[in-house]
């Protein structure tokens, strides 16, 4: 497939390009830097803003699907604000580019840890972590309006963590997974795997899934 992935050099992202090669696409990374990718085969680089709707447009139109790891940073001083502006931009980028497929790494913010209760609004939420949680969270909201396209919004665990590529997992919904008494967490190639398994054979079209060991 030729797919379109915003966020590439991220931790999501940079997991998400080498199982896309992995398996074979060809993928075009949309960067605001186009130099912090090394040219390697099967990758094309395209100078745009995630911020700019147009420009985003303009680079993923004629995709077969794109893939979204988009995060400003965690240490933006305006992560909240310029999150969500990022999120929307796709958003919109994508709708006019024609594009049907869109797939979003959200944050686990918004899982539910008990009835009405999302993580995110625990007492014991992590503080530098709940601005871009929050804003994960909105981004959520606003897309589970949007009709037009074919939306999916992953969510990882609770623990996200770098480590081999197992090829295996379990898939929830909308709460938090648990392994025994704690949440589950996942090896970030592994959350790779479902996104691209979720690309190839799309099963959460217009909804939001997690993943966990």
């Amino acid at each position: 497939m030729k797919i379109a992935l915003i966020g590439g050099t991220g931790f999501v992202g940079s997991a998400v390009l080498e199982e896309l090669l992995r398996r074979g696409h060809s993928v075009t990374a949309l960067a605001r830097n186009p130099a912090k990718f090394t040219a390697r085969t099967g990758v094309t680089v395209v100078a745009a803003d995630a911020l700019d709707a147009a420009q985003v447009a303009q680079a993923v139109a004629g995709h077969e699907a794109v893939i979204s790891a988009y995060n400003p940073g965690w240490t933006d001083p305006n992560l909240n604000a310029v999150f969500l502006q990022g999120s929307k931009a796709i958003t919109e980028g994508v709708k006019r580019s024609g594009v049907k497929r869109l797939l979003v790494v959200g944050g686990a913010g918004s899982l539910y840890v008990a009835p009405g209760l999302q993580l995110v609004d625990t007492p014991s939420f992590p503080a530098e972590w709940k601005q871009g949680a929050l804003a994960a969270r909105d981004a959520l909201n606003l897309i589970r309006a949007e009709t037009t396209l074919e939306w999916t919004f992953l969510s990882p665990p609770v623990f996200l963590e770098p480590g081999e590529r197992k090829g295996n997992f379990r898939i929830g919904g909308d709460e938090v997974l648990m392994a025994g008494d704690k949440p589950a967490g996942i090896h970030v190639a592994d959350l790779a795997v479902a996104i691209v398994d979720e690309i190839e054979t799309p099963r959460h079209v217009r909804a939001r899934f997690t993943v966990g060991y």
